[in-house]
């Protein structure tokens, strides 16, 4: 071995060593977050108007719903008696602002000495139940609100600080969570942004555990079946474990706090670590069955595989890096992210790896039952079979077909229960309030005007509105300013549910307000700005599809347009969930645009290294094959395309073009050494098919893992990214040799 390779050997594996430690004390101190606003698409018009939107008022997701059910009816001393009991001390706890139930709700009424009010319920007086129910069940302000329509379940309405913190969740949620234990209600569930922040987060941190242990595992077994020495497989499950480790500590030391894009990280780095361990490996052990020695075998290596293993890593981590176009933060982070990570899994393997393989020899590191005989038939057949043009063409000519009836069958209509963990608590309260009561999507309408909210003309116009989404169907616990004169009609008719209605004049109109403005209860200074020119329509709908929801947007925004006095007062119908669906778009568009520019990128890369036309559409036409398998994977299985599916390609296209770099590489190399095509062709089958076959195997089991994932767009990542690269892998055994067959002609 040269003087200057071994001398450099120890400060190596010092160094990395030295590194991992470091990188070992910032893992540690990662932070997790989930923030909603990270996922809102950056520098979108609508965005500015919700900002601005909510400097004056609050945010629309600063809510904590408590539900409670009973299913003989919850109007029942005991329960109303607890109920009303959590209701105040609920109050108490840490970040809640208000808190709301139907045991607080009282109705205002005129008696001889003014206005006072009576309780809706009184909890004290059973006999008064079937009336008050009957009442609150008619009552629009609280059906579908505070109130199921069958009266078997409540809600207790918490309003927390805006944009509550992670830290604040946790402890908020624990303290409420052992408050409720102290009741013995039937069922007890909750949804908000706190409750969202803290059970997604625990999801992010198992999907981490999980992945990494599943997928080390099984890399350690397909490594020990391959090369039966426990060596062998030890030298690349630590280059890999290294290549993680000094990944997690970049993480950590750049600051960063893990999203929900991070459950990915590890499955992604000990993929791609094992893909380049596996290449430099394969040809290490492939040079000592050749009689060469350490020193030359190494150094052979190196020469012909790093160049091509920089290559792949550079093409993946261009896919990566395309993620840069999406307009969300946290998908953009995942791709830099990720294009580190594999530039830091390669730069660990071309010289850890190679550096602890030059210690040790054939023997050592290679059981004789794994020597070539086998794979050299096994590869010998496929490489026959790769003769059959009309089966080959039959067959991609079918699959073009599968696939573009596949892609046909693509929906966006992203639903939120399509990110929840699979049987996990939170799901199972999601659809509770799904059923029972309005849902988690917030829908909001932005009011402004030139003259004043508290004008007849301008309320009458808001009214118009309000009153539209009602009949609409899909929209629940609608609520604006109109509720309060709405409420003192109610009274003046002896607070009968069919007199909660707008005025018909402007005299009554103003008689209501002087009304109002004498009752406490009824002011609402979180519906009309302080300055009186702007105003909000709270609502609520179910979660029925983003695709879905822009289809009525559009058409609520083509009636406004028609039947209202757009001179007098503007309406914007927004809200966190209306910017969390125009993900879907922006997604679409992103995904076209990074592939676009990926393939591309590539495309020049290729360009340079083979300097041939040819060879640069032998290389990108077999890698057009798994996305379009993708897609149509995507349509078939019904998996929606939005934002977290969007990856998927970038990932696919970054991984599928490593082995056709490799086969090129040496196919091109043995044809500068003045080697025969269809020689060229068999070596290249026997050399680089063996590490092909092997990493694609490991990636597709590897992606595999995912299937364990409790979130539903993981594991749907993983049957695409898995199920593609198989696809990947025959494109590359048996339609580059038959592209190189039709357009690679022998010299002159």
């Amino acid at each position: 071995m040269p003087p200057m390779l071994r001398k450099i050997r120890i400060p190596i594996i010092v160094g990395f060593s030295l590194m991992a430690i470091y990188s070992l004390t910032f893992m540690f101190k990662l932070n997790f977050q989930f923030d909603f606003e990270s996922f809102f698409p950056k520098d979108d018009p609508d965005l500015a108007i919700f900002k601005d939107f909510i400097k004056d008022f609050e945010t629309d997701d600063n809510f904590l719903l408590v539900g409670l059910k009973r299913e003989e009816g919850i109007f029942d001393q005991k329960f109303l008696e607890d109920l009303h009991d959590l209701t105040i001390k609920a109050k108490d706890l840490p970040y809640i602002r208000e808190a709301e139930s139907i045991t607080k709700i009282a109705y205002p009424i005129i008696t001889p000495f003014g206005v006072t009010t009576i309780p809706a319920i009184h909890i004290d007086d059973p006999s008064k139940y079937q009336q008050e129910k009957e009442k609150l069940l008619k009552d629009e302000r609280l059906l579908d609100y505070l109130v199921s329509e069958d009266g078997k379940a409540t809600v207790i309405a918490l309003k927390t600080i805006d944009a509550i913190r992670l830290d604040q969740s946790n402890e908020l949620l624990s303290e409420l969570e052992a408050l409720i234990k102290n009741y013995d209600f039937e069922e007890s569930h909750l949804l908000g942004r706190a409750y969202f922040q803290k059970e997604l987060v625990r999801m992010q941190i198992r999907e981490i555990i999980m992945s990494s242990g599943i997928a080390g595992v099984l890399v350690f077994l397909i490594m020990l079946f391959i090369y039966r020495r426990a060596l062998t497989v030890f030298i690349a499950l630590a280059s890999i474990g290294l290549g993680m480790t000094l990944f997690m500590g970049y993480l950590g030391v750049s600051g960063q706090s893990l999203s929900a894009m991070t459950g990915l990280y590890p499955i992604l780095m000990i993929i791609v670590g094992t893909s380049d361990v596996i290449h430099i490996m394969s040809k290490y052990l492939d040079e000592l069955e050749k009689g060469k020695e350490k020193k030359n075998a190494i150094i052979t290596t190196i020469r012909e595989i790093g160049l091509a293993t920089l290559l792949t890593s550079v093409t993946t981590a261009i896919g990566f890096t395309t993620l840069l176009t999406s307009r969300i933060v946290p998908i953009k982070e995942f791709g830099i992210n990720a294009a580190i990570g594999v530039m830091i899994a390669y730069v660990t393997v071309i010289f850890f790896t190679t550096v602890v393989l030059s210690y040790f020899d054939l023997n050592t590191l290679a059981s004789p039952k794994t020597r070539n005989d086998l794979w050299k038939k096994s590869l010998t057949k496929i490489y026959n079979a790769s003769f059959k043009k009309r089966t080959i063409w039959t067959i991609t000519v079918l699959f073009l077909l599968f696939c573009a009836i596949g892609i046909s069958k693509v929906t966006t209509n992203y639903k939120i229960e399509s990110n929840l963990p699979i049987g996990a608590k939170i799901t199972e309260d999601f659809y509770f309030f799904e059923e029972e009561f309005v849902g988690f999507r917030p829908v909001e309408v932005a009011v402004t005007t030139e003259a004043s909210i508290y004008d007849y003309k301008v309320m009458k116009e808001i009214n118009k509105v309000e009153e539209k989404f009602k009949t609409e169907g899909h929209f629940k616990a609608v609520r604006s300013q109109t509720m309060v004169v709405k409420s003192i009609s109610q009274m003046f008719g002896g607070n009968r549910p069919e007199q909660y209605k707008f005025p018909e004049t402007e005299e009554e109109f103003i008689k209501y307000q002087s009304f109002a403005s004498k009752i406490p209860q009824l002011s609402n200074n979180i519906l009309v700005d302080k300055a009186g020119k702007k105003a909000r329509i709270i609502s609520r709908m179910n979660d029925i599809g983003a695709d879905s929801v822009k289809i009525i947007v559009s058409r609520l925004d083509e009636w406004i347009n028609v039947n209202t006095d757009t001179s007098l007062v503007h309406f914007n119908i927004t809200g966190t969930a209306m910017l969390l669906d125009k993900n879907v778009e922006y997604a679409r568009k992103s995904l076209l645009l990074g592939l676009g520019l990926a393939i591309l990128i590539v495309g020049l890369l290729m360009a340079l290294l083979f300097r041939n036309i040819k060879y640069l559409i032998i290389a990108l036409v077999p890698n057009i094959f798994p996305l379009i398998f993708a897609g149509a994977i995507l349509g078939f299985l019904n998996i929606e395309l939005e934002a977290g599916i969007s990856i998927v390609f970038a990932i696919i296209f970054g991984i599928a073009v490593d082995d056709s770099i490799h086969f090129l590489s040496k196919f091109k190399l043995l044809r500068l050494r003045g080697i025969e095509i269809e020689e060229a062709l068999r070596i290249s089958f026997l050399e680089t098919g063996k590490a092909i076959i092997i990493t694609s195997v490991i990636l597709f089991f590897g992606f595999m893992v995912l299937l364990f994932s409790i979130h539903p767009p993981s594991k749907s990542i993983g049957i695409l990214i898995g199920i593609t690269l198989i696809t990947a892998l025959l494109a590359d055994l048996f339609i580059i040799p038959l592209l190189i067959r039709l357009m690679i002609k022998p010299k002159k």
